[in-house]
């Protein structure tokens, strides 16, 4: 199951989303694989077409799609070197395979920020920085590592060499690996060195409801961070943690209520999952009848027989065939029945790319 770490500087709302997020837990019975710490929770993927076709099928039981998020410790300037919690913060983030980056954006004077000041540009670079340099500690190691290998004029060790130096350069300009665009067999090579720069970034700005937020304001310190999301293509989303937090506690039909009554704009806790999984490039395909309807999570661009894997690994090599049909025309169709009638479910090979939304019965 891919990870995502929730990374930030001390007191912006970390644990607060972290909270709010396993709200959304999966239950124990449908992943009984995963051993879930105090800062681990894995999180299913709001996905209202899978609640349809449990109903189309009567399905017995739901099984959504799921992300697992981590609580990672705080961060502090100099975490690179090893400040404050800086060596488990980084040994962590190295294990994830994307991180949300929390800032906070509004001025309270209650809640204390660990700079002084509500500045989020600041605050952005503070943590890329710690990044970037971890990063560079750990590529320009590896470039000495490698001075044998070159010497005896080996292959592998001389591409891999001129992949690390343009990493190295562009993190010495203080830009995040990730900028830099590499070949896929030039990312295959560095794939092993886990670079924290090179994961995706989902920035979360939180705001606070009634609160003094620097978005609402025309403040110059937004328009900073405006600026440097669209010059940097990032992907963002805006959440008032505290408020979602909140809001988990009340039965889901008076959430909506409670969240029109404080003029609430944000995006939700919902929305921040789905972002988190399209960071991950992942999508969605369904198998569904009385038994079950499941959400399956697969890789974009993904071959039938690689996202049969996903059920069992055996799909790989043992798959034939896979009967191929968009859940919404499923729906419209009425029954399976009434879609083979129709030639509306397809027969797909081996080479057949998987595309979300896709309702699958695979023929092994």
């Amino acid at each position: 199951m891919l990870s995502i770490g929730i990374v930030g500087l001390p007191n912006v709302g970390k644990s607060t989303l972290f909270n709010a997020l396993t709200e959304k837990q999966v239950s124990a019975e449908n992943y009984p694989f995963c051993t879930i710490d105090p800062t681990v929770g894995v999180v299913s993927v709001p996905d209202e077409r899978l609640n349809k076709l449990t109903e189309f099928s009567q399905s017995q039981k739901t099984v959504p799609a799921a992300i697992e998020f981590v609580d990672i410790a705080g961060l502090v300037k100099g975490a690179h070197s090893g400040e404050g919690l800086g060596n488990k913060f980084l040994a962590n983030i190295r294990e994830v395979d994307a991180i949300i980056e929390i800032v906070r954006i509004f001025e309270d004077g209650d809640v204390i920020h660990v700079e002084g000041k509500i500045d989020p540009m600041d605050d952005i670079e503070v943590i890329n920085l710690e990044l970037i340099m971890a990063d560079f500690q750990t590529v320009s190691k590896r470039i000495a590592n490698l001075e044998k290998d070159i010497k005896r004029q080996d292959k592998k060790a001389v591409l891999e060499k001129d992949v690390l130096v343009k990493i190295e350069k562009v993190l010495d300009e203080g830009q995040l690996a990730s900028s830099l665009e590499l070949l896929k067999e030039e990312t295959e090579i560095v794939k092993g060195l886990h670079l924290l720069t090179m994961k995706p970034i989902l920035y979360v700005f939180n705001k606070k409801m009634g609160g003094k937020n620097l978005d609402e304001t025309d403040n110059p310190k937004w328009l900073e961070v405006e600026e440097f999301l669209e010059k940097s293509n990032s992907k963002w989303i805006k959440i008032d943690v505290q408020i979602e937090q909140e809001l988990k506690d009340l039965p889901e039909d008076e959430r909506e209520e409670y969240k029109q009554t404080l003029g609430g704009t944000c995006d939700d806790v919902d929305r921040l999952i789905q972002k988190g999984y399209e960071l991950l490039d992942l999508m969605t395909y369904f198998t569904t009848g009385e038994d079950e309807s499941r959400a399956w999570t697969v890789k974009r661009n993904s071959t039938a027989p690689q996202a049969g894997m996903a059920i069992h690994t055996d799909f790989k090599d043992k798959f034939i065939k896979a009967d191929v049909i968009n859940w919404k025309t499923l729906l419209q169709a009425g029954s399976r029945g009434k879609a083979r009638e129709e030639g509306l479910i397809r027969t797909e090979g081996k080479e057949y790319v998987v595309q979300d939304g896709d309702a699958i019965e695979f023929k092994i």
